[in-house]
């Protein structure tokens, strides 16, 4: 089923998903597109129209690259355990990074972490729902602590010469907004 808006169904939904996708591509066909899975307690809906997510440090900052060259994203959650359900949440995106006029408005939303590298928020202009009948059933057994803790070995200069070589550019060297200021 389609609908133009999140409605309170998809919150109660998305508020019991550990784990989402996100999904986004250069508009180059040649260009690498990209599915990334997300975890901890990292989303959020801020309204029936607009999500976002804090996006930590990682090897490569593929979605801030694509959302700031064609805003496309799409935002997959998939029920694991429970009744089965798929629900896509197709959207513009952009990044939020520190310095920028809505940062302290979305990371009040957000327990931040020492990773957080900036945040990619959607206005949501269509959600599907799907069955999910084939989407295997798993038991949640925690979270993993690696980010943090890789984090608090490179510490702050660390962290930042790694953002420096990695991720200023995405696989198909589109600039990323985080180096793009």
């Amino acid at each position: 089923m389609f609908y133009k808006a999140i409605n309170q169904n998809h919150r109660n939904f998305i508020a019991k998903q550990k784990m989402f996708f996100i999904g986004s591509a250069p508009l180059s066909g040649d260009g690498h597109i990209n599915v990334s899975p997300k975890g901890l307690d990292s989303f959020r809906v801020l309204s029936d129209s607009k999500v976002a997510y804090m996006d930590l440090i990682g090897s490569g900052n593929e979605t801030s690259a694509h959302v700031e060259e064609n805003r496309r994203i799409t935002i997959m959650f998939c029920a694991f355990d429970g009744p089965p359900n798929i629900m896509r949440l197709y959207g513009k995106g952009y990044t939020v990074i520190p310095g920028d006029a809505e940062w302290d408005e979305i990371a009040q939303h957000f327990d931040l972490k020492p990773a957080t590298r900036q945040f990619i928020v959607a206005d949501i202009y269509q959600v599907q729902t799907s069955c999910g009948y084939s989407v295997p059933l798993y038991e949640y057994a925690g979270e993993r602590d690696h980010a943090d803790k890789w984090a608090d070995k490179k510490g702050k200069d660390g962290l930042e010469e790694y953002k420096l070589k990695n991720n200023k550019v995405s696989l198909d060297g589109l600039p990323t907004r985080f180096y793009n200021k």
